[in-house]
């Protein structure tokens, strides 16, 4: 264990990997999740370090972690958001850090300013627009200096929308082309774990602050946009009945969908994808031919339900969020009593370690388009082709998010070269073309084509 002494004295590099916030709900999962590939002979991480704001709770999270093994030696670095130099102290010590510290509107910034400036890489779990836009915004340039990779939304939010929408794009083979592709987010059984409280608490907080990102996207150059075959999709019914899928479905407002149209941004003004700062050649080849594959379309995000209550459910809980999270006395009331004005889908407790482990996820993906590029025009051709991908794994907020952070964090420690020097980037532009997806599948996340049809007319 590193005594406050070892941390003022850091020595560069001192650990491939430092989890900050890792007593929080999330971060001993990650850390759990970490441990299987410590020492591991195929895996980059011999040194593992973690941080946060009380040593007793982090030494509690290796033994929880750990079991039913003896807890490891790991050191454990005391560091708070709220002291810049103690960041900076962990940057100074490790190549990469993992932030698992939420809600990242109130916790974030310090963590990419420390790591901006001292060039150390960074990854996240944030699902928050606001956040991440505003990162870009005030870090990038820094970030590009210094060789800093900051990278966030590496976990649920928004890896499986990322990967997803990439690989039902990348199933239009040519001359077919897609026009729309549509994430449907279910789980394997009914909704019966409890949330993270703090994505309830982003989602209350992303209300409240809706008009400063509104007003930070004014500020900003406008990005580039893909030209998508075919006409813009309608909008479609609020609740829809998708029978092939077994669900009843809503249109969400989330994060997911904004990450994959950064993504496409930097794809429109990259074609090629990001360029890594000492890749082979070999590489560049792999890297050009993969996005050359990818095409561009529409996306957005619905929730499923296998009953329309359920719908209902997740309706009333965004009318309650909408409502009262727009004023300060509704935000304490939602904050205070969020079993109650989450119908049940929240709570400060968090799932018990038996939901986590039997929850599991279905993330489907129904692309529509044209068989041929040839049939599609910007008047009201309809689409003639769907393909139907999906991803499934388990327990998404706790188990999944663990998974994508974990292995995501190797790709960076053992694949840097073939990576851009640095700057703030959407997690899709980053990894979709590295081999992300197979490392995922190999744990236990699955990706699945499940139908190929022409639509009748």
């Amino acid at each position: 264990m590193a005594s406050d002494q070892d941390q003022k004295s850091p020595k560069s590099h001192r650990f491939d990997l430092i989890i900050l916030g890792a007593s929080g709900f999330t971060g001993k999962y990650v850390v759990r999740e970490a441990l299987k590939f410590l020492n591991n002979p195929s895996s980059p991480l011999k040194s593992i370090a973690v941080a946060g704001r009380n040593a007793t709770k982090l030494a509690q999270t290796l033994q929880w972690a750990a079991q039913p093994n003896p807890p490891p030696s790991l050191p454990i670095l005391t560091a708070d958001t709220t002291d810049p130099p103690s960041l900076r102290a962990l940057c100074t010590q490790t190549s990469l850090i993992i932030n698992c510290v939420g809600p990242f509107r109130l916790y974030g910034e310090p963590v990419v300013a420390a790591c901006a400036d001292t060039g150390c890489n960074y990854l996240d779990i944030c699902g928050e627009p606001e956040f991440m836009e505003r990162m870009e915004a005030n870090y990038h340039n820094r970030a590009v200096e210094t060789g800093s990779l900051v990278v966030s939304a590496c976990g649920f939010d928004s890896i499986p929308a990322e990967l997803g929408f990439i690989f039902n794009s990348r199933q239009w083979v040519s001359p077919a082309v897609p026009n729309r592709i549509e994430a449907f987010v279910s789980p394997g059984s009914e909704w019966t774990s409890m949330g993270n409280f703090g994505t309830y608490e982003s989602a209350i907080l992303g209300v409240a602050n809706a008009d400063k990102l509104q007003e930070l996207r004014r500020s900003r150059p406008r990005r580039a946009r893909p030209v998508i075959p075919g006409p813009p999709p309608s909008r479609g019914e609020t609740i829809e009945k998708k029978k092939e899928l077994g669900l009843w479905a809503v249109r969400l407002p989330s994060a997911d969908s904004i990450v994959v149209r950064r993504t496409l941004a930097h794809l429109t003004e990259n074609p090629n994808g990001l360029p890594g700062f000492n890749e082979q050649a070999e590489i560049v080849e792999k890297r050009e031919a993969f996005w050359s594959s990818v095409k561009p379309a529409h996306f957005g995000v619905k929730l499923g339900s296998k009953s329309l209550l359920g719908i209902y459910r997740f309706i009333i809980v965004g009318i309650f969020i909408g409502i009262f999270g727009s004023i300060a006395y509704g935000r304490w009331l939602l904050l205070k009593f969020p079993f109650v004005f989450s119908l049940g889908v929240f709570s400060k407790k968090g799932p018990s370690e038996e939901e986590v482990k039997n929850g599991s996820f279905n993330m489907w993906f129904v692309g529509h388009g044209f068989s041929n590029e040839s049939l599609a025009s910007p008047k009201n051709t309809k689409p003639d082709f769907e393909i139907v991908t999906r991803i499934k794994g388990p327990e998404s907020g706790y188990r999944t998010t663990s998974i994508i952070l974990i292995q995501c964090a190797i790709i960076v420690l053992s694949q840097r070269n073939n990576l851009p020097k640095g700057g703030t980037y959407p997690p899709g532009i980053i990894f979709g073309a590295t081999d992300l997806q197979e490392r995922l599948q190999r744990n236990g996340i699955s990706f699945d084509v499940i139908s190929k049809s022409t639509i009748s007319s």
